[in-house]
């Protein structure tokens, strides 16, 4: 199979009917083998019944309907797992990717020998204060951070190679770093096409200041991970043998600097009143909690197991 085409969605019904016909369109006039995954991640209104009909008309759409919302990054995820096209492309379901791009994506992966290859919207038609701004707030912040350059990280149009998703691991508000996450697994080769925005034509977006917060605590996660998330002892342990060694140095020179006034018979005070020696001692248990921090992070990792995030409520028959 040539093309995965994996769709996240929630409450999107009065799109997904023209958004198939619009991909479909496009992928046989290519003569394109293909299937489209749509998930469904806890939608409330009709979406999964128009899923289920459009697999029923045509084998090549799939569907897996989550038990409730849990997000688009565990959609993507397992959407991902279930991919087995040979380039793997992300749209949204709103109408605002456009399907014309794909045959280009896939010759940039396929014949240019890109690993990913991410979406520009250059010319946006979002509101500019409470999506384009932080968006591009966000954008500078994951370059600066990752050492990627890519001008627009949270793109949903994007193509993929599939040993790419099959060797990352989204999560939290991950989608929007998944190149990061490539860049991290081993995959170099990410380049970005300035591609078509179209105006939403149905709903509204399901942006809100909760995922603003989300989305840079999880850019701070995964540079944390990047830097140091196969080695937490080399920050922690580092970190809390300074911190000790700082703190036994200057315990044990409040200890000298006692003795030292006690055989000159100058004139000193008892070291449990002297405020530094409690400094001294909080540093160096706070070293110690470093180091333990560290340690156990190392334990962790070596016991982790990847497990699934979600519940999966149905699937469609042909999947």
């Amino acid at each position: 199979m040539q093309i995965s085409v994996v769709i996240p969605l929630l409450n999107e019904e009065q799109s997904l009917a023209e958004l198939y016909d619009w991909i479909a369109k496009v992928l046989r006039s290519n003569s394109f083998s293909y299937e489209i995954i749509f998930i469904d991640d806890g939608s409330t209104d009709a979406s999964w019944k128009t899923i289920e009909s459009l697999s029923k008309n045509d084998e090549a759409v799939k569907g897996i309907r989550f038990n409730r919302n849990y997000g688009k990054s565990q959609a993507l995820h397992a959407g991902f797992l279930r991919a087995q096209g040979d380039v793997v492309i992300t749209m949204d379901a709103d109408l605002q990717d456009n399907p014309e791009e794909i045959p280009e994506l896939y010759d940039m992966i396929v014949k240019d020998g890109f690993d990913l290859v991410s979406g520009w919207k250059k010319k946006r038609y979002d509101n500019v204060l409470t999506k384009n701004l932080p968006s591009k707030v966000f954008n500078a912040a994951a370059r600066k951070t990752s050492g990627v350059k890519l001008h627009d990280f949270n793109c949903g149009l994007k193509a993929y190679r599939k040993e790419v998703i099959k060797n990352i691991d989204v999560y939290g508000e991950m989608h929007r770093y998944i190149p990061v996450l490539a860049k991290n697994a081993g995959f170099y080769k990410i380049t970005e096409k300035e591609v078509q925005h179209q105006a939403r034509k149905y709903g509204n977006t399901k942006f809100g200041i909760n995922r603003f917060i989300h989305g840079f605590l999880d850019l701070l996660s995964i540079w944390f991970l990047s830097k140091f998330g196969r080695r937490p002892m080399h920050l922690f342990g580092a970190l809390g043998v300074l911190m000790f060694i700082i703190g036994f140095i200057s315990a044990g020179w409040i200890g000298f600097s006692k003795l030292y006034k006690l055989y000159h018979d100058l004139p000193n005070t008892l070291v449990a009143q002297n405020p530094w020696f409690y400094i001294s001692l909080t540093v160096m248990i706070i070293g110690t909690q470093f180091f333990l921090a560290g340690f156990l992070g190392e334990l962790i990792l070596r016991s982790k197991r990847d497990k699934e995030r979600y519940l999966i409520k149905k699937t469609t028959s042909n999947l």
